[in-house]
């Protein structure tokens, strides 16, 4: 169930994706039949002034109304710059912030599903300890979900090897479950790491393609380097903010965890208190 939600994730992400860039190509596309017509009827108005006179030109409404119309949208401002981007790297950036947010959010997701009122849990086992029924409290572990369920299981099913062999249990079967909980963070370091170097790489790769073309026209004009180093740039920064959002995820997930271990810490020493005192190990 956690595969096909992250890969739903993934797939509605990258939907997202190609339909800004689709919508972008349409506005292109239109924009350039749009000209062509203009054109047409420029030629067609030009002919008809040439027959009529001259009459006083119109006030500029029309210009201040554009100047003065809605401020765009910081979603606008963003896809825009995103489109101005050399698609080469921003491609490979928008795919890490893709697979890096579907990781992210099937870590999350698993590891509030594996969040346990371990409180609860230890008062249920101690019932069924009380009246002597192990079994039934291993029903009870078995029944919840989470990793430290699981541990506190293993602890109970070795009841019968005395205390060390609990705490052994437990400590081993509790490196399995750290294991499974840390599972994808990998992936998401490495998303963290590739994405601004590959805004690195943009930028270097633009500002050698703008000296070359200072190269190529044998001057230094503002003109000429301009647009080469905006687009180099920008992949930089948005490797940058790729990165910091991964960077975010990736910090809570592990203080998520940390929080997870630690209830597991305390819930096996409160596991061999609780058998100690209801007389389970003879």
């Amino acid at each position: 169930m956690r595969k096909v939600t992250a890969l739903l994730l993934v797939l509605g992400l990258i939907f997202c994706s190609a339909n800004v860039l689709w919508a972008q190509d349409g506005n292109a596309e239109g924009t350039t039949d749009g000209s062509t017509q203009v054109e047409g009827e420029d030629a067609s108005a030009t002919e008809a002034e040439m027959a009529q006179p001259e009459t006083p030109a119109p006030a500029p409404a029309a210009a201040d109304e554009e100047e003065s119309g809605p401020d765009k949208t910081g979603f606008q401002i963003l896809k825009e710059k995103f489109i101005e981007g050399d698609w080469r790297f921003m491609s490979f950036v928008l795919i890490c912030l893709i697979l890096g947010l579907a990781f992210c959010i099937e870590r999350v997701i698993t590891l509030n599903i594996a969040t346990t009122n371990t409180d609860k849990l230890l008062a249920r086992i101690d019932d069924q300890l009380k009246s002597g029924d192990v079994n039934g409290a291993m029903e009870v572990c078995k029944s919840t979900p989470g990793p430290t369920a699981s541990i506190l299981y293993e602890g109970l099913k070795n009841a019968g090897n005395g205390p060390d062999a609990v705490e052994k249990a437990i400590v081993s079967y509790g490196s399995v479950q750290m294991g499974l909980l840390e599972k994808g963070l990998v992936w998401i370091s490495l998303f963290i790491a590739i994405a601004p170097m590959l805004g690195f790489m943009g930028t270097v790769i633009g500002m050698i393609g703008a000296f070359d073309d200072i190269q190529a026209a044998g001057d230094i004009s503002p003109n000429i380097v301009a647009g080469g180093i905006k687009v180099a740039l920008l992949t930089t920064v948005f490797g940058l903010v790729v990165a910091i959002i991964l960077q975010i995820f990736y910090n809570y997930i592990v203080s998520k965890i940390d929080g997870i271990v630690n209830r597991m810490e305390d819930a096996s020493v409160a596991l061999v208190e609780i058998m100690a005192n209801n007389n389970v190990f003879k």
